[in-house]
């Protein structure tokens, strides 16, 4: 493969993973199977490696869930809550076990300690104990900030509001939120008895339940909680993995009684099959078998790699399967002109979980599979409620091979599959129609008021198609001037079926609280292509405002080789595809007017630095040569928790160059450009950690 189709598939997978993300953290509807998911991580991974430069600040090998939602307020974790690196086959656990020895310099057959214990299907949470009262309970949300869910754990039985005395006066105890197959299955006949929606599985259940605004609603929702982790923690009950969860065991947390101590690998496998055994008879999902590395000094050194705890890892189980048969396959158009093909399926019970429809992801992986309407399909899921089509198990009477559209179903425009520098098509096909496009026009408008976007309560995806329908929004600017325009109008939203003085007040007031909004989800709701919530809070540091990022697009449009656009491909997590998204977007004069329109009605607010009192930051960092004390990967890390901003070039506006032996042709840049030169000594002196 080459360079340019490494990108641009690169750039495909990231796009989709990032959906995968919200629709799994944010909604509790995931789109996919666990298995179809760690395919497309996998592969994303793998093309890392064959490509570094692709593995940026913003890729999703390096993201951790998603943002939280706007409902709750937000918490800061004082340290991050960081996703695990997945195993799924016995040679990746022994692969595992060989890194950790290579990292520690260990002999290839010393011997390491490693916890084994359940993977819990839940909702990761962060409990945060002063005075040994509970005085805190956030989700991992993005990692790096959760939503404040306090009042809802103080309904939550498992979860002590008290520790002992023997507890230390501050302490973040991780772990997640569930719920039980029998209380699911309870909850689930009382909905129905009810009227109420049902919910698809206990996952679901278990964050849909914590995620209530209205703390007496959590309450009457069996939750239940283990601990496994922590956070901040001066003080911990145990120099290792294995006593300090016996340590929370004595504080009187739960903690899952499955998890054992291992000392070879053959013991690691078989707990992990002796759990694997007996997975169906345990009272509450679990994906997998999680290995920690026992002894804290080992993990301290091993540290993390981007999103992931070098000394840990998830074994996952393989996923379920039935069979069923392939009725339709629609194509759904999205904000990009994406047409993406779904497969409505005769519903079928996989694992518990009843489904009834499949993404396809797009026409190559129809035809590689040659799934036909009327095939009775073998299907997969892992967890969740969509599953994927493994295969086609038998042919349908006069079955006829698919032939995907090549005209757009909403607008009647040509649908092409743009030519790369490979020589070689866009995986995916695109309608051509762009904003004549009602699809596009509408998926854009959605995307916007999105949760993760503007998240503007009451402005829903219905109610976004009604009012494009009937002319009162039509592009992003329309929805903050609604209140004004319906006061001049004759046929009030009033009036409207289904509306009334006091839902639209409501309405009015939650579009006026968005006026003010953070510049990286102002950035993310402009739904430029490629530009994902990372990337946007990238370039929200990058530039600091609407204003200035308008203006530097626009100076980078204008020549192929210029200062804008040269400090636009230094910012570490831009790459040449995402650089050149940015730079058409902002050289159409529409999406400029839009821009500048939006700019009249809301005020973007500039990201607080992530560490305010650090010498270095809000200072552009570019760190080359040997390092020796860390890897560069480490030294990246390490600048944007002091809140720095990390470059992969010297530019004017880099402000120190980090230098270790070896260091070339960004050393001379720097001479250039008399940009101040350390080396990783001076670095750790600078930083107050020497």
């Amino acid at each position: 493969m080459n360079r340019a189709k490494a990108i641009a598939e690169h750039a495909l997978l990231a796009e989709q993973l990032a959906a995968h993300d919200r629709a799994y953290y944010q909604a509790d509807e995931p789109t996919v199977s666990d298995a179809e998911y760690d395919k497309l991580r996998l592969r994303l991974l793998a093309l890392e490696k064959e490509y570094p430069h692709l593995a940026k600040a913003n890729s999703p090998s390096k993201r951790v869930g998603a943002a939280p939602l706007e409902k709750f307020g937000k918490v800061t974790h004082a340290v991050p809550m960081l996703s695990l690196a997945n195993a799924f086959a016995d040679e990746d656990v022994l692969e595992f076990l060989g890194r950790v020895r290579r990292f520690l310099n260990l002999s290839e057959d010393a011997s390491v300690a490693v916890t084994a214990e359940p993977k819990i299907d839940g909702l990761s949470l962060s409990l945060r104990y002063e005075n040994r009262k509970l005085v805190q309970a956030a989700t991992r949300g993005d990692g790096a900030e959760g939503e404040n869910v306090t009042s809802n754990v103080f309904t939550v039985k498992d979860v002590p509001q008290t520790l002992p005395a023997s507890a230390p006066d501050v302490v973040e105890v991780r772990g997640e939120i569930y719920m039980s197959n029998k209380d699911f299955a309870a909850l689930n006949e009382k909905q129905i008895q009810a009227g109420e929606k049902t919910f698809a599985n206990p996952r679901n259940a278990a964050a849909g339940s914590l995620r209530q605004l209205d703390p007496t609603i959590t309450a009457a929702r069996p939750l239940r909680f283990f601990a496994y982790a922590w956070g901040e923690a001066p003080k911990l009950p145990g120099a290792t993995q294995w006593d300090v969860v016996q340590g929370f065991k004595a504080w009187g947390l739960p903690v899952n009684p499955l998890m054992v101590l291992c000392h070879s690998a053959d013991e690691l496998l078989a707990h992990y099959r002796l759990i694997e055994s007996q997975r169906a008879s345990l009272d509450y999902d679990i994906d997998g078998v999680v290995y920690k590395v026992n002894d804290l000094a080992l993990q301290a050194r091993l540290g993390f790699v981007s999103r992931s705890p070098r000394w840990a890892i998830a074994h996952k189980f393989s996923a379920e399967q039935a069979t069923t048969v392939l009725e339709a396959i629609d194509i759904q158009v999205g904000r990009t002109g994406a047409l993406t093909p779904v497969a409505r399926l005769k519903p079928v019970t996989v694992g518990g979980v009843v489904v009834s429809n499949a993404t396809l992801h797009n026409e190559d992986e129809i035809t590689r599979k040659d799934v036909r309407i009327g095939d009775t399909v073998i299907i997969q899921r892992a967890g969740d409620v969509i599953p994927q089509i493994v295969s086609v198990a038998s042919r349908g009477a006069g079955s006829v091979p698919y032939e995907f559209p090549k005209v757009c179903p909403a607008c009647g425009s040509h649908a092409e599959r743009e030519e790369k520098a490979s020589g070689k098509s866009d995986a995916v096909r695109r309608c051509t129609g762009g904003l004549i496009c009602p699809a596009q026009r509408v998926e854009r408008l959605k995307h916007f008021a999105s949760r993760n976007a503007f998240d503007i309560e009451g402005l829903g995806d219905k109610i976004v198609e009604e009012f494009y329908a009937d002319g009162l929004i039509m592009s992003p600017q329309d929805i903050f001037t609604l209140e004004q325009r319906d006061g001049r109008s004759l046929k009030k939203l009033k009036d409207r079926e289904g509306w009334g003085a006091s839902s639209v007040a409501n309405l009015f007031a939650a579009i006026t609280a968005r006026r003010m909004i953070a510049l990286d989800r102002f950035i993310f709701a402009l739904g430029i292509r490629h530009v994902g919530e990372t990337t946007a809070r990238v370039l929200a540091r990058s530039y600091g405002s609407a204003t200035v990022l308008r203006d530097q697009m626009k100076l980078a449009a204008a020549s192929s080789e210029n200062d804008a656009r040269a400090e636009l491909t230094a910012i570490d997590g831009i790459g040449d595809v995402v650089a050149e998204a940015l730079i058409q977007f902002f050289d159409e004069p529409h999406n400029v007017d839009i821009f500048d329109g939006l700019l009249k009605e809301v005020s973007p607010q500039p990201l607080a630095a992530v560490a305010a009192s650090s010498p270095v930051s809000g200072k552009t960092v570019v760190f080359t040569g040997a390092l020796e004390r860390m890897t560069r990967e480490e030294a990246k890390a390490m600048a944007e928790r002091l809140g720095a901003k990390v470059a992969g070039s010297v530019s004017k506006k880099t402000d120190l160059l980090v230098a270790g032996p070896g260091a070339g042709s960004k050393l001379k840049d720097a001479k250039k450009f008399g940009v101040e030169v350390i080396d990783e000594a001076a670095w750790f002196v600078r930083i107050g950690a020497q």
